[in-house]
């Protein structure tokens, strides 16, 4: 989503024409090209190229030259797929939706959920120019005041999208605010029974723990991410500035101590601990790659929004819950040789420490 000659994303693919017929894995370009010369005339205007972006674990992201223009395409990882976890149409609704607002967003130019074009449903959307930090090797570069800068941005960013009204873009049947923290429980602990290829001492407990205390949600009804984290945005240095919020796969209508929750399970559980080093998962986020304390992140939220935020105890352990889930499917998908890009042989790791600390933060809830 960078320029390709700056790009610190490395491709899996090279960024030259591809195989006929098939491109990149999970991507037939000559079904592709076929597909959009119908339903979008124009947009391919010469040989079609892609290579698939890498850093993501979840769904996947290619970057498509069409001949005149770059865009962007996402459709689910191939393999075990969890369900409901990666879905291409809602993703596409709520960028749709939010274009209008205070949120960045990345222009929604095209949904697909035929699935014989490229085996899964998928969307195009504008490429945004910026760059998505999620390594140290991208971080440690940036001064202090940067850092600073782009965590307290990234903050604003989110007190801007907890405080759009859902039936003024459209959203008001997106989600159901009712009861939200307990079906999160319950959801994840249905993802994690799909998932599950070995033991994972403790994870059951912390089941049982989240879904026998899960609060009411006193601000359920606005729109949340998520999966909200640096990462998860494209964002420029000089000036500090997030030009996009991405990976909307999990958006949805419920309470935004959520979204803070799992933020700080990325920041403090896993960005300021021995697991941090050199993992891939937060290997640049957190104050051990020299960003603010999580403690400061709430602040900074809490003076920009009219949420309540309280302690967040049972919502740091609901995140350390919903990401060890996650880890464990992509695991899992591992094994079976269902993953693109690299990291992977270590995502399991991270199960474990997540385990362990939303047990501790459960218990002081």
């Amino acid at each position: 989503m960078t320029d390709p000659a700056d790009d610190p994303l490395r491709p899996e693919t090279p960024a030259t024409p591809a195989h006929p017929g098939r491109g990149p894995a999970g991507l037939d370009l000559d079904r592709l090209a076929t597909y959009l010369a119908s339903s979008r005339p124009g947009l391919v205007t010469g040989p079609l190229r892609a290579r698939l972006i890498a850093g993501g674990k979840s769904n996947l992201t290619y970057l498509l030259d069409t001949g005149g223009q770059q865009v962007v395409l996402r459709r689910p990882p191939l393999g075990h797929v969890l369900a409901t976890a990666h879905d291409m149409a809602r993703e596409f609704r709520v960028i749709s939706a939010l274009a209008p607002t205070g949120v960045p967003v990345p222009e929604a130019l095209l949904l697909c959920t035929d699935t014989d074009v490229v085996g899964a449903p998928f969307y195009l959307m504008e490429r945004v120019p910026g760059e998505v930090f999620r390594s140290r090797a991208q971080t440690d570069p940036l001064t202090a005041g940067q850092r600073r800068d782009l965590a307290m941005a990234m903050m604003d960013t989110l007190a801007a999208l907890h405080a759009v009204e859902p039936a003024s873009v459209g959203l008001a049947d997106f989600g159901r605010p009712d009861g939200y923290l307990a079906r999160q429980v319950r959801r994840w602990a249905g993802q994690l029974d799909r998932s599950r290829s070995r033991p994972v001492p403790g994870i059951d407990e912390l089941r049982d723990r989240l879904a026998a205390t899960a609060p009411e949600g006193a601000n359920a009804g606005r729109i949340v991410h998520g999966d909200y984290r640096l990462d998860n945005v494209l964002a420029t240095v000089e000036p500090v500035t997030v030009r996009a919020v991405l990976d909307w796969e999990m958006a949805t209508l419920g309470d935004p101590l959520a979204d803070l929750g799992l933020l700080l399970t990325y920041w403090d559980v896993l960005g300021d601990s021995d697991t941090a080093a050199d993992n891939p998962v937060a290997d640049g986020l957190g104050p051990r790659a020299g960003f603010p304390t999580g403690t400061e992140l709430i602040d900074r939220y809490a003076g920009r929004s009219d949420v309540d935020v309280g302690p967040l105890h049972w919502h740091v352990a609901l995140g350390c819950f919903k990401l060890a889930v996650i880890c464990e499917g992509i695991h899992y998908r591992h094994t079976l040789g269902q993953t693109l890009g690299e990291g992977f042989d270590r995502i399991g790791e991270m199960v474990t420490p997540l385990v362990d600390h939303g047990l501790t933060a459960v218990r002081e809830n």
